[in-house]
């Protein structure tokens, strides 16, 4: 079984529309390259206009 890292240790990116830190999710592993917003709200968010 695979060794647990640390929430510290995972890589971060900040969120295009409110500019928060998120980061790495398994959920993300295969896309993280283009993942470009922490929530499902802030992805909706941004694809409507709205700051």
């Amino acid at each position: 079984m695979a060794k647990m890292r640390k929430k510290a240790d995972l890589p971060m990116k900040t969120c295009a529309c409110c500019g928060l830190p998120f980061s790495w999710r398994k959920k993300w592993a295969r896309d993280w390259d283009s993942v470009k917003f922490c929530s499902d709200r802030c992805r909706a968010a941004k694809s409507a206009g709205k700051p």
